[in-house]
């Protein structure tokens, strides 16, 4: 039979992981008065992809394929903002100091240490264990995005971030190691 539906729930034997079922904390080296609030107030992230980059080589006409470079996608959660502005002056603050919007200097330090910190994405199983946490390393905000305003919208307001980081790998969980990634 080419379908069978207790094959396949068979196959769910956790019962799928819920894309619902994680948290996000952000520790900003600048300004971490709203550190606590993250993982409250990040309404949806994703786990970036990783590109195993591809080298053509010529020979006799023909392309070999070689792998290549790791590259990493950008990662853009979307944060909730609360009427105290507190994680978004802390995020407008670690990009002010990275690049100064009048003097255009970096006012962290030169060293990419003194801006660059690290995230973690945890994402639960439903009975609360954890299944994988996900850890940025060499993590800084490229663009604090906009915030949509409107008279006709009684909705809470929103914006999403988006970083640049070094490279993510798995650092625990039940779920094992994906290998150092």
């Amino acid at each position: 039979m080419a379908f069978n539906v207790n094959d396949f729930a068979g196959a769910l034997t956790g019962g799928g992981a819920r894309a619902s079922l994680f948290q996000v904390q952000i520790t900003n080296p600048i300004n971490g008065a709203a550190d606590a609030q993250v993982p409250f107030m990040v309404k949806a992230a994703q786990i970036p992809a990783s590109t195993l980059g591809t080298v053509e080589v010529p020979y006799f006409g023909r392309q070999i394929k070689l792998a290549g470079n790791r590259t990493y996608a950008e990662w853009a959660p979307t944060i909730i903002n609360d009427e105290d502005f507190a994680i978004r002056n802390s995020l407008e603050a670690w990009s002010n100091s990275i690049n100064t919007a009048q003097g255009n200097v970096n006012q962290s330090g030169s060293a990419p240490s003194l801006y660059k910190a690290n995230a973690q994405i945890t994402q639960f199983g439903k009975d609360g264990s954890i299944l994988r946490v996900y850890n940025f390393v060499g993590l800084y905000p490229s663009e604090v995005g906009t915030i949509d305003l409107a008279w006709d919208s009684e909705a809470i307001q929103e914006y999403s971030v988006t970083f640049q980081y070094d490279y993510w790998e798995v650092t625990g969980g039940t779920t094992g190691n994906a290998g150092g990634i």
